[in-house]
C-alpha cells in the first residue's frame, strides 16, 4: 500500500488515552437513564444443589424494591447462553440457562434478580428472599469428575462432555522407533482475567418504538444483539448494544453471561431502565475462569536430537457450563502443543469435564499458554537426558522458512485444518540469544550468588491470530472534508482508536487529525466480528483498506461532475482533486457526505512467532524468586504503531508472569472460593516485575491480508509460564527440582527444593 503519507510505523500516541488521563472517559458506570432501576442478583451460596422453592414476598415488602425476577417470570422454557465457537450439537446439553433451573452447579450462579430505587436497598432485599437449596455432592477436581456418577447433568450418562483429537502423521509408529521417549504429567492452575473495571450494563425499553438499548457492550457486540433478540423473541433491528470506553477485556470481557441477558429482560419486563454493575466478589465467582488443565504427555526423539512425534491426554476443567467459547482453550491445548516446532506425528486429546466450578472460557493466549508450558518443560527434560545443549535442541528443531506453509495437527470434532503462513524462526531465535547475551549469562546457570540461586531459561512460541469470518468498516467524508470510521471492531483497551486511524490515514492520504474512529456498537456498520483472538488489526485494518479504495473512487465520480469529465481522468492529491490545471477542495466537494462500506473476509490465521529468555534468582530459604531479566523478541509481519504494539507486549508477559507465580483461584472441597477477593488472590504489580524488555520485527509480512500485519496481542504471555519452570529447574538443578506444576508460589518452590535436598537460606 503506497501512500503519500506514513503515519503506518510512527508511534504516535494514543489519542483515547487524553480523555482518560483528563477523566473524562464514558465508562458504563457513568451511563445514567431517566428512571432508571438498580439491578442486584441473588447468586447461589452452595456449589451443587436442587433448588426447592424460592418467596420473594417479604423481598417485594421492602420499601424502594420494585421487582424480583425470578425464573417463571422470564417464560415457560428459560434461554440458555449458546456457543458462540465451535457450536456442536452434543454439546447442547452444557449450555448454562440464563437463571438457574431447578438446579445450582456452582457458586455465584444467578436465582433471581432484585430490581430497586438504589443499590443498597436492593442489596438489603437480598436478605429477604427466601430460598430453599436441597445440597447435592460437589465434583471439584478431575479424579471425582471421572469416579462419580454424573451428577452435574444426569441425563448425558458423564462428567465429560467431549473429547477432541488432534491428529498428525502416525504417532504410535514413531514412538515405536524412537531412540528417547519420556513421559511426564503436568498442571496448569485455574486462573482468569482480572480487568480494572468489573462488568456492568444499563438497559432501556422503549416499548413505544419496540427499541430495546443496552449500554456497556463489548468485544462481539454483534453477536451477543442476535443472542439477545433471540432470547427475548425480538427482531435483531429492534436491538441496540452501545459500547462505551472499557477497563480492559483480555478475552472474558463481552462474552454472552447470564447478566447480558437478565438486565435488558428486566428492563423490558418493568418497563423502566434498570443498570447493574459487577463488583470483583462477584467477578471472580462468576466471570469466566480459565487454564484449569491436567495433561500426561510424551515426546519422542531422535538420538540426534530431531523432535519425532508428541503424543498424550490432557483433561479440561471447564466448570458446570460450556458458555460462548468454553471450549476453545481445550481444543487449542490439543491442536497447538507443537508450537514453532517440526513435529511430523502427533495424537493429542482434551477431554472437557464438568465440574461444579465457575464455568471457564477464553483468557488471553487461550489453550496456548498451558501448551507451551508442558511443551517448553518436555524439551528442556529431553536436552538433559539426551545431553543436548538446550538452546541447539530448540534451534535444531524450529520449522524452517523453506517449510512455510508448515501443517500444524488436524483436529475433531468440528474438524479443521490450519497451518503456519510465514516466518524465519531461526533469524528471531538468534537474535534473542544475541541480545539477551545467552552466552555470558548462561555461565550463572546454577550458581548461588549473594544468598539468590541463578537460572537461565528459553522458549519459542507462535501466536495464532486475525479469526475471521470478516469485518466490516463504514466510512463517511464530510462535507467539510473530515472522515468519520465506522468499524465492527471493538476497544477493549488496545489503542484501537490510534491504530485504525493510521491506517485509514495512510489508505485515503488525509491527515491523521481530520479523522474520528467510532467503534463496537449495532448501529456502526451492518456486520462485525468484535475484538478478540487478535484480530481487529488485521481484520478492522484491512477492511479500512478496502472500504478507503471505494471512498477514493467515489471522490473521482463526485469531482469528475464537477470537472465535466471521466473520473478515471481525476487525480487526488490529499486534500486536493486535480483535473489538468484545476483543482479542487476536498472539503465542499459534494453537498452531502461520501459514504462507502466494505468487507474483508478472511479464514486463514495470521501467525505471530517469537523467542523469549529470562534470567531469575531463587532465594533457597524462602522460594521467593526474583526476575532480573527477561527479553521477548517478536515477529508481527507489520507494525502499525511500535508504542502501542510494546504496551500490548509488555503487559502481556507481566500477565504471564502473574500466572506463572501469583494467580490461583482455590476451590474447597465444597465448591467454595477461597480465593475470592485481591486479600488472597494475588496480582502482579510493576514493582514484582520491574525488568522487562521487547523487540518487535518485521520480517515476514503476513500474506493473507493486504497489510501484511499479524495479530500480536496475545504472544507477550504465551511461554512465560513454561520459561519461569525451565529457569527455576536451572536455578535448582544442583537438587534435581523439577517443577510440573504452576503456580510456581514461594510455597512451592521452597517445598521442592526441601525435597530435593536439605538447604539452608544464606545470609
Amino acid at each position: 500500500m503506497k501512500s503519500r503519507n506514513s503515519y503506518i510505523g510512527q508511534p504516535i500516541e494514543r489519542t483515547e488515552d487524553l480523555r482518560f488521563l483528563r477523566g473524562r472517559g464514558t465508562y458504563v458506570a457513568d451511563v445514567n437513564r431517566p428512571g432508571q432501576l438498580y439491578a442486584v442478583i441473588l447468586r447461589s451460596s452452595v456449589a451443587h444443589g436442587k433448588i426447592n422453592a424460592i418467596d420473594v414476598s417479604r423481598a417485594m415488602q421492602l420499601p424502594g424494591v420494585r421487582r424480583v425476577v425470578v425464573g417463571a417470570d422470564l417464560g415457560t422454557v428459560v434461554p440458555r447462553i449458546p456457543l458462540r465457537l465451535q457450536p456442536l450439537p452434543q454439546l447442547e446439553v452444557f449450555h448454562q440457562p440464563m437463571l438457574a433451573d431447578g438446579k445450582v452447579r456452582y457458586v455465584g450462579e444467578p436465582i433471581a434478580v432484585v430490581l430497586a430505587d438504589t443499590p443498597g436497598i436492593a442489596e438489603d432485599a437480598l436478605d429477604y428472599i427466601d430460598l430453599d437449596i436441597e445440597p447435592l455432592p460437589a465434583i471439584t477436581n478431575r479424579g471425582q469428575a471421572g469416579a462419580m456418577p454424573a451428577v452435574l447433568f444426569e441425563d448425558h450418562g458423564s462428567n465429560a462432555a467431549i473429547t477432541w483429537k488432534a491428529f498428525k502423521g502416525d504417532a504410535d509408529a514413531a514412538f515405536a522407533a524412537a531412540d528417547y521417549t519420556r513421559r511426564e504429567t503436568f498442571k496448569v492452575q485455574r486462573h482468569a482475567a482480572m480487568f480494572m473495571e468489573p462488568r456492568g450494563f444499563v438497559a432501556e425499553w422503549n416499548a413505544d418504538a419496540g427499541i430495546l438499548t443496552v449500554w456497556g457492550a463489548a468485544k462481539t457486540a454483534w453477536y451477543n444483539r442476535r443472542v439477545l433478540a433471540a432470547a427475548l423473541g425480538l427482531e435483531v433491528e429492534a436491538v441496540n448494544l452501545i459500547e462505551v470506553d472499557v477497563g480492559g477485556g483480555f478475552g472474558s470481557r463481552g462474552e454472552f453471561y447470564p447478566e447480558d441477558y437478565l438486565i435488558p429482560a428486566a428492563a423490558k419486563l418493568v418497563g423502566r431502565p434498570v443498570k447493574w454493575t459487577e463488583d470483583r466478589r462477584e467477578h471472580m465467582m462468576t466471570a469466566n475462569h480459565a487454564r484449569d488443565i491436567e495433561c500426561e504427555v510424551e515426546i519422542a526423539v531422535s538420538r540426534d536430537g530431531r523432535f519425532l512425534a508428541l503424543r498424550g491426554q490432557a483433561w479440561a476443567d471447564i466448570g458446570a457450563y460450556l458458555r460462548t467459547n468454553g471450549s476453545v482453550g481445550p481444543r487449542n491445548v490439543a491442536q497447538y502443543m507443537s508450537g514453532p516446532y517440526t513435529f511430523e506425528h502427533i495424537d493429542l486429546k482434551t477431554t472437557m469435564l464438568t465440574t461444579n466450578k465457575t464455568p471457564s472460557g477464553t483468557y488471553r493466549g487461550p489453550g496456548r499458554y498451558e501448551t507451551d508450558f508442558i511443551r517448553e518443560r518436555m524439551i528442556d527434560l529431553a536436552a538433559k537426558d539426551l545431553k543436548i545443549d538446550r538452546v541447539e535442541l530448540r534451534r535444531r528443531n524450529l520449522v524452517a522458512d523453506a517449510q512455510m506453509p508448515y501443517p500444524l495437527a488436524s483436529i475433531t470434532p468440528y474438524d479443521s485444518s490450519t497451518e503456519l503462513d510465514s516466518g524465519d524462526y531461526h533469524a528471531v531465535f538468534d537474535l534473542c540469544m544475541k541480545e539477551f547475551d545467552w552466552a555470558e549469562k548462561s555461565k550463572l546457570s546454577g550458581k548461588l550468588i549473594d544468598g539468590y540461586y541463578h537460572g537461565l531459561a528459553v522458549g519459542s512460541f507462535i501466536e495464532g491470530g486475525a479469526a475471521g469470518p470478516s469485518e466490516d468498516a463504514r466510512l463517511v467524508l464530510g462535507t467539510d472534508g473530515s472522515l468519520t470510521v465506522y468499524l465492527g471492531s471493538s476497544s477493549v483497551g488496545q489503542g484501537l482508536e490510534t491504530i485504525m486511524a493510521q491506517i485509514a490515514a495512510d489508505a485515503t492520504e488525509l491527515p491523521y487529525e481530520k479523522i474520528t474512529i467510532k467503534h463496537g456498537s449495532t448501529s456502526d456498520v451492518k456486520n462485525g466480528y468484535g475484538a478478540y483472538h487478535s484480530r481487529s488489526t488485521v481484520m478492522g485494518g484491512s477492511a479500512i483498506l478496502l472500504a478507503a479504495g471505494k471512498l477514493k473512487d467515489s471522490i473521482r465520480a463526485a469531482a469528475a461532475l464537477r470537472f465535466g469529465c471521466a473520473a478515471g481522468e481525476v487525480t487526488i492529491d490529499g486534500e486536493q482533486i486535480v483535473h489538468g490545471g484545476k483543482t479542487l477542495a476536498l472539503a465542499g466537494l459534494s453537498d452531502v457526505p461520501l459514504e462507502v462500506e466494505a468487507t474483508f473476509f478472511n479464514k486463514k490465521y495470521t501467525w505471530a512467532y517469537g523467542t523469549q529468555a529470562a534470567h531469575i534468582a531463587v532465594d533457597p530459604g524462602t522460594g521467593h524468586v526474583k526476575v532480573i531479566d527477561y527479553l521477548s523478541v517478536e515477529d508481527v509481519g507489520r507494525i502499525v504503531n511500535p508504542s502501542t504494539l510494546h504496551g500490548q507486549a509488555i503487559g502481556s508477559i507481566v500477565q504471564g508472569l502473574g500466572g506463572a507465580f501469583l494467580e490461583h483461584l482455590v476451590y474447597d472441597e465444597n465448591g467454595q472460593l477461597l480465593t475470592g477477593s485481591f486479600a488472597d488472590y494475588l496480582m502482579p504489580t510493576a514493582s514484582d516485575f520491574p525488568n522487562i524488555r521487547s523487540i518487535t520485527l518485521e520480517l515476514k509480512p503476513c500474506p493473507n491480508n493486504p497489510l501484511g500485519v499479524k495479530g500480536a496481542g496475545e504472544g507477550g504471555l504465551i511461554p512465560v509460564g513454561g520459561i519461569m519452570a525451565n529457569a527455576v529447574a536451572d536455578a535448582l538443578s544442583h537438587l534435581n527440582v523439577q517443577p510440573m506444576e504452576l503456580p510456581l508460589s514461594p510455597a512451592r518452590i521452597w517445598q521442592m527444593a526441601e525435597d530435593g535436598g536439605a538447604i539452608q537460606a544464606v545470609a
